[in-house]
């Protein structure tokens, strides 16, 4: 087994008099992909931030690593960066040995199929390709744990196949820990080897996935068919 990455023992967030997290208790190994399923407000959000280190208001015992970073539902580029700027403006200086700051933007670029687009600016990409630049800039932070809210929210039922497809790459050859938020079950069971569902603000469910990654043909067949039929459908509305 795996050693945890992320250990939580006892987490309690509140808001006012609303407990939304009570006596959560998580472990994620490393390497490990997770899909968080829950209701809206059921504190799926509220815990990843806290795993972000974007909220202390808790109580309870937290640990993660150092090196983690976030995707979230919105890409949340800065307009007036280029995409290889948007990618690398966070990121430290390296020392005299490491790549630069830019070779480490271009590799990241390259691995999420922007290689073409270091110079393009945040409203000229297509939602797709911006939310592959905002994972970009948080691969080239090298995570040893890859923090997601939702970052499939937004886009197109076909645009999220193919993130589906990069993402699992992803993961499969940086071998880091994976925390996925959310709403999709058929998302959640596709991409994780571990499912979670959060209610009550605890881990009510918990279960291990044993499918082959990519979904079955008639899966990803019928998710296709649903897409055309309801363009069509609109189409002969108009």
């Amino acid at each position: 087994m795996s050693s945890s990455v992320v250990e939580v023992r006892g987490l309690r967030r509140a808001f006012g008099d609303q407990q939304v997290l009570g006596d959560l208790e998580l472990q994620i190994a490393d390497g490990e992909f997770v899909a968080m399923l829950g209701r809206s407000g059921s504190g799926k959000s509220t815990l990843l931030r806290v795993l972000a280190g974007l909220d202390d208001q808790v109580t309870g015992s937290v640990r993660v690593p150092r090196s983690r970073a976030v995707v979230f539902q919105n890409p949340r580029l800065l307009p007036w960066r280029r995409a290889l700027a948007n990618v690398t403006f966070a990121l430290p200086d390296a020392g005299p040995d490491a790549p630069s700051r830019t070779a480490r933007g271009h590799a990241a670029l390259q691995e999420v199929g922007l290689a073409e687009k270091t110079r393009a600016w945040p409203l000229s990409l297509s939602g797709g390709e911006a939310q592959r630049v905002s994972l970009a800039r948080a691969l080239v932070r090298e995570p040893d744990l890859l923090l997601l809210d939702e970052p499939f929210g937004a886009l197109d039922a076909l645009t999220r196949l193919k993130m589906y497809g990069l993402l699992h790459d992803l993961w499969a050859r940086r071998h880091m820990a994976v925390l996925h938020v959310t709403h999709d079950v058929d998302e959640a069971i596709l991409l994780a080897d571990r499912v979670m569902v959060l209610s009550g603000g605890k881990v009510s469910l918990d279960v291990l996935v044993e499918l082959p990654f990519p979904a079955p043909a008639a899966t990803m067949a019928s998710t296709i068919c649903a897409v055309h039929c309801s363009r069509n459908s609109a189409s002969e509305r108009r």
